[in-house]
């Protein structure tokens, strides 16, 4: 068995999703949502990680550090690690490469001003790269990147300058009949995240009916997806890096709670698993890259 670390985090999302994301920013009601996520949700999830003695990573809007003072005081006083999430959880794609710097140098800002120390970590807001997404990332000096899906359960180099080729309908098939390029590797280490173990899709509620409906049932979930994604890492890889999203607006819920602390005791029970920060997955990678590398026959 090899090391098989088990990473939550937290985004931070409240008001500020519904004002980058969710299509919540003219309601009142969605905003006041928002509002008992932060209010409410926060301090619910501290508390479980208090009472299981758990460490884990916040990613947290500038937004967010500055609307709940006192709610992210406390993510940094129980001494979790915070990492940038975008101010208002906007749309990386959306940005220009000047809104964008504004946006993390701002954010790095708050971090510091809260924690005493710049992040050394970077997700970013939707999960979703601009153009100058990674090279941002390389410039201001961040150890990693969460925000990618190149791997399940495995970190790896974050790359620059990867490149793929639109389909236009109106030109000749020649101009798109070419592979995806892979760009050049750098030392920020990204820790891949996935969808499949992320509660925003299949448990929050939102408007908008493109993106999800938010009643699957949270047992389902978990028997279904998160413990299934772990059984499958411990009984089949052997080693490797579990991470796990979730949010203030979704766990920091009644229904939620219950089924996070059996999910920590189940994990927490099983020889050679550990909870620990995105960064010390970092670290380790960075002194042993096989260190999370399956030791088992599956990848």
């Amino acid at each position: 068995m090899g090391d098989i670390d088990i990473a939550i985090g937290v985004d931070a999302d409240c008001v500020a999703g519904w004002l980058g994301s969710y299509g919540g920013e003219d309601s009142p009601a969605d905003l006041s949502r928002g509002l008992l996520a932060g209010e409410e949700g926060i301090p619910r999830l501290l508390q479980v990680f208090e009472d299981e003695g758990i460490d884990t990573t916040w990613f947290i809007p500038g937004h967010t550090i500055e609307t709940f003072p006192e709610e992210c005081g406390a993510v940094a006083d129980a001494g979790h690690e915070i990492g940038t999430h975008g101010y208002s959880h906007e749309n990386p794609t959306d940005l220009s490469r000047e809104q964008e710097e504004t946006i993390l140098t701002k954010s790095m800002d708050l971090i510091e001003d809260l924690t005493g120390s710049p992040p050394v970590g970077h997700r970013a807001s939707w999960w979703e790269f601009s153009e100058n997404t990674p090279e941002l990332v390389e410039k201001h000096g961040f150890l990693y990147d969460s925000s990618l899906m190149l791997r399940d359960f495995e970190p790896l180099p974050m790359r620059t300058g990867d490149a793929w080729h639109r389909i236009d309908y109106d030109e000749s098939a020649d101009t798109w009949m070419k592979p995806y390029e892979r760009g050049e590797e750098t030392d920020i280490v990204e820790i891949p995240i996935s969808w499949y173990r992320d509660d925003v899709p299949p448990m929050m509620f939102i408007k908008q009916p493109n993106y999800n409906y938010g009643y699957t049932s949270p047992e389902m979930v978990y028997e279904e997806l998160y413990l299934s994604h772990f059984d499958y890492l411990y009984d089949r890889r052997g080693a490797g890096v579990y991470t796990l999203t979730i949010h203030p607006d979704v766990h920091g819920r009644p229904q939620l709670i219950p089924l996070l602390e059996e999910f920590i005791d189940y994990v927490g029970t099983q020889d050679g698993v550990e909870f620990t920060t995105l960064s010390t997955v970092a670290e380790k990678y960075n002194e042993d890259p096989t260190v999370y590398e399956s030791d088992g026959e599956f990848v």
